[in-house]
């Protein structure tokens, strides 16, 4: 019986007093991956969803095309907030500059143009509450969340005023998604789909 795991071990690291750190991210063993840090405390992320990776995989596709050459996208990438707060947002532009290190596992946050979030059922509050609040006051220009509606995005495009550190919604885009900020984007949103009908 001595080889049995003991009933009373946590399943994972239990936090420090006053909660985890950004830098703990890199050092605490076995986390699942595209685990993030919000308010010192670990958000381990739920099986996605086919539209959220159908989304993911189009914003990238798309915005790799777009974007200008100064900009990086890059996917899956934890940003620096502040010592309590490292989020992980779908997809997010940078400023290539910061692109420098392949060891690299993080960007400040002062070099994010643009954070994109394709929502999920467990991340419904996050997406629309918690990170926009946060990446407005970390200086974050641009927020796009993308919401499953039926199996069709729409996506709810937010920019950054300045003077009161809050995002103000500059327009919700179905099928057709057609901005000029952060830089000229124009998307046909419905390829947010399968490759074929079921059934072909």
């Amino acid at each position: 019986m001595s080889g049995a795991p003991n009933a009373s071990t946590p399943t994972w690291p239990t936090p420090p007093e006053g909660g985890w750190t950004a830098d703990d991210l890199d050092h605490l063993p076995n986390l699942p991956p595209h685990t993030e840090l919000i308010d010192g405390s670990l958000v381990f992320v739920s099986p996605q969803t086919v539209f959220h990776s159908r989304a993911v995989d189009f914003f990238n596709g798309q915005l790799q095309s777009l974007a200008p050459s100064e900009f990086e996208v890059i996917l899956g990438f934890t940003i620096d907030i502040d010592r309590q707060n490292r989020p992980e947002p779908d997809v997010i532009v940078v400023r290539g500059d910061v692109v420098e290190d392949p060891e690299q596992t993080r960007y400040p946050v002062e070099s994010v143009l643009l954070a994109i979030e394709v929502v999920s059922a467990d991340s419904v509050s996050r997406d629309r509450e918690t990170k926009p609040l946060k990446y407005a006051r970390a200086g974050i220009p641009h927020y796009w969340r993308v919401e499953n509606e039926k199996g069709l995005a729409a996506v709810h495009v937010f920019e950054l005023e300045p003077t009161t550190r809050a995002y103000t919604s500059t327009g919700i885009f179905r099928e057709r998604m057609k901005v000029s900020s952060p830089f000229p984007v124009d998307l046909d949103l419905t390829g947010i789909k399968p490759r074929r009908k079921s059934g072909e």
